[in-house]
């Protein structure tokens, strides 16, 4: 598997407003991509960083979603509550537990 990490940082008093739109938007579409596994967001209020992980059954799923500019578009919707550019790397999923 592997996974999209994207940074941010939200604007101050925004943060309830960007999990609402991750919640409502960014995920339901998340969800219908081809390969989709998961989709963790982290929180730091006091700070106003955002840490997103979304995992993908293969590299190639999650390339696709980026060149077909549905993750753009999903970027997109949270223009109105961040404060500068995101920052997004791709790892390879090596470990994974669970309870």
């Amino acid at each position: 598997m592997h996974a999209r990490v994207t940074s941010a940082q939200v604007q101050q008093g925004k943060m309830q407003e960007a999990i609402d739109i991750v919640n409502n938007s960014i995920a339901p579409a998340a969800k219908a991509e081809k390969g989709f596994q998961g989709l963790y967001v982290m929180t730091d209020a006091a700070s106003g960083k955002v840490l997103a992980i979304s995992v993908w059954e293969t590299e190639a799923d999650m390339s696709a979603v980026e060149s077909s500019g549905h993750y753009q578009e999903n970027i997109a919707k949270l223009g109105s509550v961040i404060a500068g550019p995101t920052t997004t790397d791709h790892y390879e999923l090596s470990v994974e537990a669970s309870a």
